[in-house]
């Protein structure tokens, strides 16, 4: 392997099947721009982290990702269990794109395809991106425990293509089941709450599910990770927080609570659900959790 030739990583299930569809265009334009490509296409949960993982061992050093959250989240995984330092370029091709929007990355892929291609070739320094650690795994974006855990895993069974709107409708779909509100224990830096709630989320960027604003505050080069934790809430409660969720102005509401964090621990007396990056993980009752100051080199 030619130490510059550029590790290309595509997940053809990415945006309800829209990035597989993409891949020749995204390899013209990437070699247009002069650089040597080696594409790997994702076949299953798991395989594009431990493709990163087998290519990092072979001494690859710069990396791109076409494809959304979760692919970006199987790379980051990859690239930090590695131990190796490795540049990561990401071309949005998801649904939600969260971490794209986080970036400032263009959501127009062919748009972003382009400026990524013309940053490698210019050779441009990259940037430090902070990433969270999540007791033994790794997200770039956010991570979640409590109900938006269990919206994720109705969103990933809808396979209907409809965009941005699967979150939203995952929400209602979840609230037919019923709000569960189980007590937990988070303590974090300064700060210590014991008590029921519908969810702690645990903010790098400030976008979740491609529509929500959930964490208007959110940098992912400041060195810190944002923690809010929803009270009990109803179901209509529900329903009247979602238009302040989705323009970022829910924050100053009596259930919300907001603390910046550089880490935390979160405990709970029953098994229960939650994510990193959309990704819905297996149940558990502890969490520790911690921010790594410019552990990821963006390109």
């Amino acid at each position: 392997m030619s130490s510059n030739t550029i590790q290309l990583f595509l997940n053809p299930t990415a945006g309800r099947g829209r990035a597989g569809k993409r891949r020749a265009r995204i390899i013209q334009l990437l070699q247009q721009a002069g650089l040597d490509i080696e594409p790997h296409v994702s076949q299953h949960a798991g395989d594009l982290e431990k493709q990163v993982l087998a290519r990092l061992q072979e001494g690859a050093k710069r990396l791109i990702v076409a494809g959304g959250d979760g692919s970006i989240y199987e790379a980051v995984n990859g690239i930090l269990r590695s131990g190796m330092e490795a540049g990561l370029g990401v071309i949005p091709t998801g649904t939600g794109n969260d971490f794209a929007k986080a970036c400032d990355i263009p959501l127009n892929w062919e748009h972003a395809t382009s400026l990524l291609a013309d940053r490698i070739a210019a050779n441009e320094t990259p940037r430090k991106i902070d990433i969270g650690q999540f007791n033994d795994r790794f997200f770039a974006n956010g991570a979640g425990v409590g109900f938006d855990a269990k919206v994720t895993r109705v969103a990933q069974s809808i396979r209907i293509p409809m965009g941005d709107l699967v979150y939203l409708v995952a929400i209602f779909r979840t609230m037919i089941g019923g709000i569960v509100t189980p007590r937990l224990k988070i303590t974090a830096d300064d700060f210590q709450w014991e008590a029921p709630v519908t969810l702690a989320a645990v903010s790098n960027g400030p976008w979740i599910g491609g529509m929500f604003h959930i964490a208007p505050m959110a940098g992912n080069a400041d060195g810190r990770l944002e923690l809010l934790i929803a009270k009990p809430v109803t179901r209509r409660r529900i329903c009247s927080l979602l238009p302040k969720l989705m323009n970022g102005t829910h924050i100053e509401e009596s259930e919300i609570l907001h603390h910046p964090v550089t880490s935390l621990r979160i405990q709970c007396d029953e098994l229960i659900p939650s994510h990193l990056d959309g990704e819905v993980q297996p149940l558990q009752s502890e969490f520790e959790i911690k921010v790594l100051s410019g552990a990821l080199d963006l390109l």
